[in-house]
Protein backbone atom coordinates (compact mmCIF):
# COMPACT_ATOMS: atom_id res chain seq x y z
CA UNK A 1 0.00 0.00 0.00
CA UNK A 2 1.38 3.39 -1.02
CA UNK A 3 1.72 6.18 1.56
CA UNK A 4 -1.09 8.75 1.48
CA UNK A 5 1.27 11.53 0.31
CA UNK A 6 4.04 11.08 -2.27
CA UNK A 7 5.90 14.23 -3.38
CA UNK A 8 6.58 14.53 -7.10
CA UNK A 9 9.51 16.79 -7.90
CA UNK A 10 9.92 18.51 -11.27
CA UNK A 11 13.61 18.08 -12.16
CA UNK A 12 15.90 19.20 -14.96
CA UNK A 13 17.46 15.77 -15.52
CA UNK A 14 15.99 12.59 -14.06
CA UNK A 15 19.27 10.64 -14.40
CA UNK A 16 21.21 13.25 -12.39
CA UNK A 17 18.49 13.32 -9.74
CA UNK A 18 18.39 9.51 -9.62
CA UNK A 19 22.13 9.41 -8.99
CA UNK A 20 21.79 11.86 -6.10
CA UNK A 21 18.80 10.23 -4.43
CA UNK A 22 20.05 6.66 -4.86
CA UNK A 23 23.82 7.08 -4.43
CA UNK A 24 23.83 9.82 -1.78
CA UNK A 25 20.62 9.36 0.22
CA UNK A 26 20.10 5.62 -0.19
CA UNK A 27 16.82 5.48 -2.13
CA UNK A 28 16.20 2.58 -4.50
CA UNK A 29 14.56 2.84 -7.88
CA UNK A 30 11.11 1.25 -7.58
CA UNK A 31 10.19 1.72 -11.24
CA UNK A 32 10.75 4.14 -14.10
CA UNK A 33 9.27 5.32 -17.35
CA UNK A 34 12.41 6.67 -19.06
CA UNK A 35 10.47 7.77 -22.15
CA UNK A 36 8.56 10.16 -19.86
CA UNK A 37 11.53 11.16 -17.68
CA UNK A 38 9.70 9.64 -14.70
CA UNK A 39 11.01 7.61 -11.75
CA UNK A 40 9.45 6.32 -8.52
CA UNK A 41 11.89 5.96 -5.64
CA UNK A 42 11.59 4.24 -2.26
CA UNK A 43 13.49 4.38 1.03
CA UNK A 44 11.80 2.40 3.78
CA UNK A 45 8.21 3.64 3.80
CA UNK A 46 9.11 6.91 2.05
CA UNK A 47 8.26 7.38 -1.61
CA UNK A 48 9.38 10.11 -4.00
CA UNK A 49 8.54 10.70 -7.66
CA UNK A 50 10.86 12.49 -10.09
CA UNK A 51 9.47 14.03 -13.27
CA UNK A 52 11.77 15.60 -15.86
CA UNK A 53 10.62 19.00 -17.07
CA UNK A 54 9.78 19.05 -20.78
CA UNK A 55 9.50 15.28 -21.09
CA UNK A 56 6.23 13.41 -20.64
CA UNK A 57 3.44 15.22 -18.81
CA UNK A 58 4.21 18.58 -17.19
CA UNK A 59 2.23 20.76 -14.83
CA UNK A 60 2.59 24.00 -16.73
CA UNK A 61 0.50 27.15 -16.67
CA UNK A 62 3.15 28.97 -14.67
CA UNK A 63 3.57 26.24 -12.06
CA UNK A 64 6.88 24.82 -13.25
CA UNK A 65 10.13 26.22 -11.86
CA UNK A 66 12.14 28.16 -14.41
CA UNK A 67 15.57 28.16 -12.72
CA UNK A 68 17.17 26.52 -9.70
CA UNK A 69 16.88 26.47 -6.81
CA UNK A 70 13.53 24.75 -7.16
CA UNK A 71 11.11 24.26 -4.27
CA UNK A 72 11.77 27.61 -2.62
CA UNK A 73 10.52 27.32 0.96
CA UNK A 74 9.99 23.56 0.75
CA UNK A 75 11.94 21.34 3.14
CA UNK A 76 11.26 17.58 2.87
CA UNK A 77 12.03 15.62 6.03
CA UNK A 78 13.18 12.08 5.28
CA UNK A 79 13.29 9.51 8.10
CA UNK A 80 16.37 7.33 7.60
CA UNK A 81 17.64 4.34 9.61
CA UNK A 82 21.07 5.97 10.11
CA UNK A 83 22.40 9.43 9.26
CA UNK A 84 26.14 8.65 9.39
CA UNK A 85 26.33 6.67 6.10
CA UNK A 86 24.55 9.51 4.28
CA UNK A 87 26.92 12.09 5.75
CA UNK A 88 29.89 9.94 4.70
CA UNK A 89 28.63 9.56 1.11
CA UNK A 90 27.93 13.30 0.82
CA UNK A 91 31.40 14.12 2.18
CA UNK A 92 33.10 11.70 -0.26
CA UNK A 93 31.23 13.39 -3.12
CA UNK A 94 32.13 16.86 -1.77
CA UNK A 95 28.41 17.65 -1.73
CA UNK A 96 27.85 20.60 0.64
CA UNK A 97 25.43 20.60 3.54
CA UNK A 98 23.22 23.66 3.97
CA UNK A 99 22.80 22.85 7.66
CA UNK A 100 25.53 20.64 9.11
CA UNK A 101 24.77 17.55 11.17
CA UNK A 102 23.04 18.50 14.42
CA UNK A 103 21.04 16.93 17.22
CA UNK A 104 17.70 18.61 17.93
CA UNK A 105 14.88 17.96 20.37
CA UNK A 106 11.37 19.03 19.35
CA UNK A 107 8.59 19.43 21.90
CA UNK A 108 5.42 17.45 21.23
CA UNK A 109 3.08 17.96 24.17
CA UNK A 110 4.69 16.49 27.30
CA UNK A 111 7.45 14.79 25.31
CA UNK A 112 10.44 15.87 23.26
CA UNK A 113 11.37 13.92 20.13
CA UNK A 114 15.11 13.68 19.45
CA UNK A 115 16.72 13.48 16.06
CA UNK A 116 20.08 13.77 14.33
CA UNK A 117 19.67 15.68 11.11
CA UNK A 118 21.22 17.85 8.43
CA UNK A 119 19.87 19.71 5.42
CA UNK A 120 21.18 19.18 1.89
CA UNK A 121 20.05 20.55 -1.47
CA UNK A 122 19.48 18.11 -4.31
CA UNK A 123 20.83 18.92 -7.82
CA UNK A 124 17.80 21.14 -8.52
CA UNK A 125 17.84 22.94 -5.17
CA UNK A 126 15.07 21.04 -3.36
CA UNK A 127 15.92 20.89 0.35
CA UNK A 128 16.07 17.44 1.91
CA UNK A 129 16.43 16.91 5.67
CA UNK A 130 17.50 13.33 6.44
CA UNK A 131 16.52 12.53 10.04
CA UNK A 132 17.65 9.72 12.30
CA UNK A 133 15.33 9.36 15.28
CA UNK A 134 17.22 9.08 18.59
CA UNK A 135 14.41 8.71 21.10
CA UNK A 136 12.15 10.68 23.38
CA UNK A 137 12.46 12.43 26.73
CA UNK A 138 10.17 14.42 29.02
CA UNK A 139 9.61 17.93 27.69
CA UNK A 140 11.42 20.84 29.30
CA UNK A 141 9.43 24.00 29.85
CA UNK A 142 9.69 26.37 26.86
CA UNK A 143 11.85 29.46 27.40
CA UNK A 144 10.94 32.40 25.14
CA UNK A 145 13.77 33.24 22.72
CA UNK A 146 15.73 30.04 23.47
CA UNK A 147 16.40 27.57 20.64
CA UNK A 148 15.07 24.05 21.28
Amino acid sequence: MEPPLIPELAVRDTEISLAFYCNMLGFRLDYARPEEGFAMLALGEARLMLDQIGQGRDFDGGHLPSAPPFGMGLNLQLRVPALTPILERLARAHHPLLIPEETRWYRNGETELGQRQCVVADPDGYLIRPVEEIGTRPARPAVPGEAP
